[in-house]
């Protein structure tokens, strides 16, 4: 902000300085300007922002100044019964308690309800009834017969009666509200438009509550015009007042926040809103608008103007209603935007704090089960790795158990026996093993030889077997024993499962050649692909 050429801003203080910034910031004013102004209002920002919007009202410490001056007599009070204030209201010429504008009613047209008499009465009115009908029907062609004649010679009645639509009352159907307003400008931009060109007045097309509802929700003046076709000042106050160039300027220009509601009270919502708001003469026209500053949150009438008149006092009389009533509906505009503002920026702080606080709360659901699922993880190592050494420790008890099974090498001078050449895998570091076998020994008593060979080995180089290899079979509860690898012949190549049943004489004859392979684990694809 520039420091203006006769003002030291460098004076104040910073609170004023702040008032000051935040107070020309809201209202555009200049520096200048806003100082006077502000030293008024004691530097408070909220009160210079409602005198400037709103007017300065009196000095309340020079009226008591001036009271003390001058003390007007008492006077003595005053006494009247209800008699004396009744007629004190309904006399024009008594002056009004309060300067208020009557309230504008909502008006919301209710279905008619038809009500049938009894059979006595109809009975009792039936001749009426059929005298009536008799009469509506000679009348109707008589009307009929008479529409032909020119316009000049035939009568008002007879038009009357006879056109439908803006003109008449035969045919007039009841319709809701937002039809009976489409209609009311259709018929209107017939009558008094031509093909090529619209009468140019913006007749908002919807119910009378509606149109209030939308005015007094927008801040807007409701120029409301009732007429009747019937009137014989209809026309002209339509042709010359308000189709007049600068009254549909007027109106149609969008900073005067002008909306125009009209209505035929031959329709049922017209007729009532004229009834309500005492249209005693038509035309009949009145301005509508919230009215802030009387207190009153209703509707309330600020201008009526009955009978014809002509342009320029139609649109005196509603310009000065406007620039009475525009400052209160821009400052309640103001306020209204104010408070749509403040409510905005605490929806949205509200939004972000809500959006934080889900984040937080995400943050620390993922925190917490990561720490959960690394705590499971663990604990499933753990017990993999306890139970692969309690596995372990079961395979050895059950190898040394198995090594005191094995029987003994057979004599060289047994004829039955079966000779076989091993070549044990390279990670056992045994290289090739020969030995003898029974011929009635199984192929899983094979396997058991070569899976327990390293404990054989110890045992015959460190003494007695049983020494070495101490223990009890596990229970097949506890371990059932897989072997790691498989023996298979080389030409050609047999795989011997350790489940055959068969004998080494049975499958060997007297001797053969034999590999040691060691099972390689099965791994998943997806584990493959990540190798």
């Amino acid at each position: 902000m520039a420091a203006d050429d006769t003002v030291d801003i460098a004076q104040l203080t910073p609170d004023q300085q702040a008032a000051l910034e935040q107070f020309t910031a809201f209202t555009a004013q200049e520096v200048k300007d806003a100082l006077p102004l502000l030293e008024r209002s004691q530097w408070n920002v909220q009160i210079a922002i409602a005198k400037f919007f709103d007017g300065e009202g009196p000095d309340p410490l020079a009226e008591a100044t001036a009271a003390q001056d001058s003390i007007p007599p008492p006077t003595a009070a005053r006494h009247e019964n209800l008699q004396e204030s009744l007629l004190a209201a309904s006399s024009p010429y008594q002056p009004a308690r309060a300067n208020r504008p009557d309230p504008a009613p909502r008006i919301v047209p209710q279905p008619e309800s038809t009500h049938r008499p009894g059979l006595m009465l109809s009975l009792l009115l039936a001749p009426f009834s059929w005298g009536m009908r008799f009469f509506s029907t000679f009348f109707r062609t008589f009307a009929y017969i008479l529409a032909f004649l020119p316009a000049q010679v035939r009568p008002r009645a007879i038009t009357a009666s006879v056109t439908s639509g803006w003109k008449g009352t035969m045919g007039r159907r009841m319709l809701l509200p937002r039809d009976t307003a489409a209609r009311f400008k259709r018929e209107f931009e017939e009558e008094y438009g031509t093909p090529e060109v619209a009468t140019g007045l913006p007749f908002v097309e919807s119910g009378f509550a509606q149109a209030l509802d939308a005015a007094k929700k927008d801040l807007k003046f409701l120029l409301i015009v009732l007429m009747s076709p019937e009137h014989d000042d209809t026309e002209t106050f339509t042709r010359d007042t308000l189709l007049a160039p600068e009254v549909k300027d007027f109106i149609n220009e969008p900073s005067n926040n002008i909306m125009l509601w009209g209505g035929n009270v031959l329709d049922s919502e017209t007729y009532q809103v004229a009834a309500e708001y005492n249209a005693t003469k038509f035309p009949f026209s009145c301005l509508v608008c919230l009215t802030p500053k009387e207190g009153s949150t209703r509707m309330s009438i600020v201008k009526r103007l009955v009978g014809p008149v002509s342009s320029s006092t139609f649109l005196a009389e509603i310009q000065t209603a406007i620039n009475k009533y525009s400052p209160d509906l821009a400052s309640a505009r103001a306020e209204r935007t104010a408070q749509e503002f403040a409510r905005n920026m605490r929806a949205e702080q509200d939004s972000a704090y809500e959006r934080s606080l889900a984040r937080d709360r995400e943050r620390a659901r993922q925190k917490k089960e990561a720490e959960a699922a690394a705590r499971d993880a663990e604990k499933r190592a753990l017990e993999q790795a306890a139970a692969e050494e309690r596995r372990a420790a079961l395979r050895e008890q059950w190898r040394k158990w198995r090594a005191t099974t094995i029987a003994p090498e057979p004599d060289a001078t047994a004829k039955d026996a079966v000779r076989l050449a091993l070549k044990m895998p390279m990670a056992s570091g045994n290289g090739r093993v020969v030995r003898r076998f029974a011929a009635a020994t199984t192929v899983e008593e094979l396997y058991a030889f070569v899976e327990c060979y390293d404990i054989l080995q110890d045992a015959e180089q460190g003494g007695d077997l049983n020494e070495k290899g101490a223990g009890e079979k596990p229970s097949d509860d506890d371990y059932e024993h897989d072997y790691a690898f498989r023996i298979a012949g080389l030409m050609p190549r047999i795989v011997y499962e350790p489940k055959d049943t068969a004998t080494l004489g049975e499958r060997m004859g007297r001797g053969g050649n034999l590999i040691v392979e060691d099972l390689v684990p099965e791994v998943d694809d997806e584990d493959e692909d990540d190798n």
